[in-house]
């Protein structure tokens, strides 16, 4: 069985960044962004908008689904740590986004 490799968006990003052979500040500078900005999102001290998702896919040819999904998951855990809530919320969140799709679709 294949183990599931579980990484944030800012180990993503520095990973793309690497194989690319890309300084941060070739990155910060291709993407409009500040080095310093740069370097906290790949530690996870920050979080990157959605438009800097945007331009992360288009640099490094990467799936830019696949880094909303880190990112947007990223959010939630974070969200859980936080507020030291326990992982019933996600059960229940998913009903939640069940219900408001079903309410939305009529």
């Amino acid at each position: 069985m294949k183990a599931i490799e579980i990484k944030t968006f800012g180990t993503h990003l520095r990973e793309l960044r690497e194989i690319s052979q890309m300084t941060l500040k070739e990155v910060s500078k291709s993407i409009g962004i500040d080095i310093s900005l740069l370097a906290k999102i790949e530690r996870s001290e920050r979080q990157p908008t959605k438009e800097f998702i945007k331009k992360v896919a288009v640099l490094f040819n990467a799936d830019e689904n696949e880094l909303l999904v880190e990112f947007l998951s990223d959010q939630i855990a974070y969200k859980i740590l936080d507020e030291k809530a326990d992982l019933n919320i996600l059960k229940v969140a998913e009903s939640k986004v069940s219900y408001l799709k079903s309410i939305s679709n009529e």
